[in-house]
């Protein structure tokens, strides 16, 4: 009987820890939170779906320390509007109801329990012995202390600031004496660069001290994980990709590091502007496939360039123990003579249909010629929205066909390296690109229906559209001679 009862209850669904907040109670509702992350979503979103088991399991691992919440874009788009959300998923952190800046941590349950830990609580707390002292400096993270003859003097007051600023990304601790002081992971060091770094400044002042703190925490060579990589990803940055792994195996890990930074000091001490990672690249495979890199080399790195524009440079010389290899693609790439890395498919023999393909090679070719205003849909094949899309996007590729100038294409962001300045956050995202303006597309946020892209068009087209009567079947009339 007891079976028979169980097996015939309703199935429950278990409630969600992650709260719902709307554009009728968010500015009441934020408030109540110390410490709160946002996400700023929309259902149709691919890279939602994908965070959302991840923003549950994070959701209940950290209730009753940090609150997690989502606000659906869709159905409010006051609220969103009113903190600038462009694309999604925006997350972004609120203390005591105010916006404290975007969340640019991991978006996995664990990185993000992990992170919104770190920025519970005080921004710097105080050290009182040297234990405590020693077991801060010693930790995998950089670590900032600033020392201080007064308690609540200026100086402690300014380096509060930049702990409280700066909390997203580095923790601070603070003791008794006058100096701040950055000291970098035991587990990195190495006798390229010091180990510590002292701030040298004679006054201090928040923004100076957060300056000395960005410039100097990743040290010549960072270990890039899931925690750093949106700090350090915004530079131009070669990272070696190899099986680094300082839990299991630090001497082989340093090993293949040592010989990347001997190779970066020569060029950093000559003037050269780059900065240097390492990373493992079972974890970063996805950057190793965009590189069009083998990631099953053995154990030699594998190396690649991604500048803050998003250019590419790939070394396809194997790494030599000696760093020769390195210092020669290096040398190559300071001198201009390295071509630029695209992942494209093959540009299409036959491209006379209404909606043109485009691929990363026949980019600058079709989007950016600057005698035609573009229209271009930025699809992932297994996008719902963007196969519900495709009848509409054709069928106003039709109706325009006769229009010499103006185009609409397509491109498969998921095949393609996207360029600069094109940002695509989710699928599709549609840009307009105008005559003489390529540097400065437009996105399309407007509906979906054929009337809507073309009522768009007419007000943004450079000229007077050209539109097909698609429906328009022309009478033929038999005179007989009489």
């Amino acid at each position: 009987l007891n079976e028979v009862v169980i097996q015939n209850l309703p199935c429950l669904a278990r409630a969600s820890d992650v709260l719902e907040f709307t554009d009728d109670d968010f500015d009441s509702k934020i408030g109540d939170h110390e410490l709160i992350l946002v996400e700023f979503f929309a259902p149709w979103c691919g890279h939602c779906k994908k965070l959302a088991p991840e923003y549950e399991i994070a959701a209940t691992r950290l209730k009753g320390t940090v609150a997690l919440a989502k606000v659906d874009c869709t159905a409010n788009t006051n609220v969103c509007s009113k903190y600038g959300v462009s694309g999604y998923p925006t997350l972004k952190i609120f203390r005591d109801g105010e916006d404290s800046g975007s969340y640019d941590g991991p978006r996995t349950a664990d990185g993000i329990v992990s992170h919104l830990k770190k920025q519970a609580g005080p921004a710097s707390v105080e050290l009182k012995t040297a234990e405590e002292f020693e077991k801060f400096i010693g930790d995998h993270d950089p670590s900032v202390v600033g020392f201080f003859a007064d308690a609540g003097s200026a100086a402690q007051s300014e380096f509060l600031k930049a702990a409280s600023a700066l909390r997203e990304s580095y923790l601070g601790r603070h003791a008794a004496f006058l100096a701040v002081v950055l000291f970098r992971p035991p587990h990195l060091n190495n006798k390229f660069e010091e180990s510590s770094v002292k701030f040298g400044e004679d006054k201090f002042t928040s923004p100076k001290i957060k300056r000395f703190i960005q410039d100097n925490v990743f040290g010549m060579c960072p270990h890039m994980t899931d925690d750093n990589k949106d700090q350090l990803k915004g530079k131009d940055l070669m990272v070696a990709y190899y099986e680094v792994d300082y839990d299991k195996n630090p001497k082989g890990s340093n090993y293949w590091r040592n010989r990347v930074m001997k190779v970066a000091k020569s060029f950093l001490d000559q003037g050269k502007k780059l900065s240097f990672a390492v990373a493992n690249k079972n974890s970063f495979s996805h950057d190793v496939s965009e590189l069009g890199l083998d990631a099953s080399s053995g154990e030699l790195p594998v190396v690649g360039i991604r500048t803050s524009k998003g250019d590419k440079y790939v070394m396809q010389e194997e790494f030599s123990r000696d760093g020769k290899a390195l210092e020669r693609f290096l040398q190559d790439y300071f001198d201009g003579k390295l071509k630029r890395y695209l992942k494209s498919e093959p540009i299409p023999e036959n491209n006379d249909g209404p909606v043109k393909v485009v691929v990363a090679e026949n980019f600058d070719s079709l989007v950016n010629d600057d005698s035609k205003d573009v229209l271009v849909e930025f699809y992932a094949p297994w996008c719902g929205h963007c196969k519900s899309l495709e009848p509409k996007y054709k069928e106003l590729g039709e109706k325009l066909s006769g229009d010499p100038n103006i185009v609409i294409a397509k491109m498969d962001a998921t095949a393609n390296d996207v360029p600069s300045p094109y940002e695509v956050r989710g699928f599709p995202t549609i840009y307009f690109s105008p005559a003489g303006q390529k540097q400065n597309p437009k996105r399309y946020e407007g509906g979906r229906e054929v009337s809507d892209f073309i009522s768009y068009l007419k007000k943004e087209a450079s000229n007077p559209l050209v539109v097909k009567d698609l429906n328009y079947i022309p009478t033929l009339v038999n005179i007989r001679m009489l």
